[in-house]
């Protein structure tokens, strides 16, 4: 299985508060059958000086644990905060998942707006980038039902995290998605070993096998 959304590395962001909490998140993952990880730090572009100094940051988190890690397959990536001019931020395609063109882009939680839709069009058309959208299913309290179609019509793949399948509202949406089998992909969005944990026998429960095969399978399909 492919974990496409967590937040392991050490220190980063909001996630694994140092390397101990790292190495119990991936073990809990392993044991729960996760064999490929890809970590997705949250990424901000006003925090953040530069994309490069961002990728030196990552980079000497992901050393931390690389060689204590019980999951070996870690493939760097980063959850982009999408806010109002990112497309054109100098060195954004960098940002995508090492090995791919694929980029995860997350939704502010906020009214939706035009320049939203603008900026994953941009991302996606100026980069040669395909865009992964980070758990949809969360904005059903902030959009429109006009605004989620909008959303939904869009090109990207829609990341699902597990935990959707604990709501009977954003199930249903998520079903809708899964319809589509060629534009969906599982996450745990895990940020430490507690409140926020893999879930993934959470969506083993609640979702057959072949259904997330396709899932592990995206990445494959915008690789390099």
């Amino acid at each position: 299985m492919t974990e496409y959304h967590c937040h392991i590395l050490p220190g980063i962001d909001d996630g694994a508060k140092d390397v101990d909490t790292s190495l119990a998140m991936i073990e809990m993952m392993k044991e729960q059958g996760v064999e490929r990880i890809v970590a997705t730090s949250h990424f901000y572009a006003h925090r953040e000086k530069s994309v490069a100094e961002f990728l030196k940051k990552r980079q000497a988190a992901f050393e931390k644990i690389r060689d204590k890690s019980a999951i070996k397959d870690i493939i760097l990536g980063a959850e982009v905060a999408i806010e109002n001019g990112i497309s054109e931020l100098p060195d954004i395609e960098k940002l995508a998942i090492e090995g791919t063109r694929m980029i995860l882009l997350e939704l502010p939680y906020r009214a939706y707006a035009k320049w939203m839709s603008e900026e994953i069009y941009n991302i996606g058309a100026e980069f040669n980038l395909k865009v992964m959208l980070a758990h949809v299913h969360r904005y059903l309290e902030y959009y429109s039902k006009d605004e989620m179609e909008e959303l939904l019509s869009t090109k990207a793949v829609m990341q699902i995290n597990n935990e959707a399948f604990s709501s009977w509202s954003e199930k249903k949406l998520v079903k809708r998605i899964i319809a589509d089998e060629k534009r969906f992909a599982f996450g745990s969005d895990a940020h430490n070993t507690n409140g926020r944990k893999p879930n993934w026998d959470l969506l083993k429960k609640k979702v057959k096998p072949d259904i997330i095969g396709l899932s592990d399978k995206v990445l494959e399909r915008y690789t390099l």
